[in-house]
């Protein structure tokens, strides 16, 4: 996939001006930066909820399309008084091959059982089953780690990898590097208005050592100043 000349605004704030990015196929791409700096709006504009101001998206030579994509929100919705099940068979519309019962081995989930009952992880697990049903090319994943427990953490990196392999290609975000280095090919920082740093997985340990001392360094000043304003006048 291939970002060329990337704009995006909000009204007169412009989020994103002149991104160029390479997605390679059959791999796995991780995206991060500081809250505000366009992650979620780049994926909502791949996906085509978000108008470009100005630029293009290509798959394969030619225009990106919908049918290509599977995209994990952050926030999923659900319709109301409906089970997991028929969640699933929803999904599995744009692809009969999908057997459901298999795809709940990931996470043995109670299916049977009204969505609005189930915890936030459980919801986050159910819409990653639900974009795995749809077996397309192109997976748009934000934040998909967010909310649930550890061992699901691993469930959905391993389904990543397999995935992977599998042939699919993979954009995914998350505000923790350390899920993001266990299985990406490539990390991309954004840092401001679509300036983006690539890392290499051999560049992977320098990223995370640098990420570490510039946040630590910010914030320890902040917090510093924050908590002075407590200390008895």
């Amino acid at each position: 996939m291939n970002l060329i000349d990337i704009h995006l605004s909000y009204g007169k704030e412009v989020v994103i001006s002149g991104l160029n990015l390479h997605v390679p196929p059959q791999s796995v791409m991780g995206l991060v930066g500081v809250n505000g700096v366009g992650k979620t709006t780049l994926l909502n504009a791949i996906f085509g909820t978000k108008p470009l101001t100005q630029g293009k998206i290509e798959w394969e030579g030619s225009p990106l399309q919908p049918r290509q994509i599977a995209f994990l929100e952050t926030e999923q919705f659900f319709y109301p008084k409906i089970t997991g099940r028929e969640y699933l068979e929803i999904c599995r519309l744009a692809n009969k091959k999908a057997d459901v019962d298999g795809l709940n081995a990931l996470f043995d989930l109670p299916l049977h059982k009204l969505v609005d009952t189930y915890s936030t992880g459980m919801k986050k697990k159910l819409a990653f089953m639900g974009v795995l049903a749809l077996d397309r090319p192109l997976l748009l994943l934000d934040e998909p780690f967010n909310g649930v427990d550890l061992e699901s953490v691993e469930r959905i990196k391993l389904a990543i990898n397999h995935l992977r392999l599998g042939g699919k290609t993979i954009l995914l975000t998350s505000h923790i590097l350390e899920t993001l280095t266990d299985i990406c090919d490539k990390i991309v920082v954004l840092v401001h208005r679509g300036r983006a740093e690539s890392y290499e997985k051999a560049q992977f340990a320098e990223l995370t050592q640098h990420m570490q001392q510039t946040l630590r360094s910010k914030a320890g000043a902040q917090v510093a100043k924050a908590l002075a304003s407590l200390a008895p006048s």
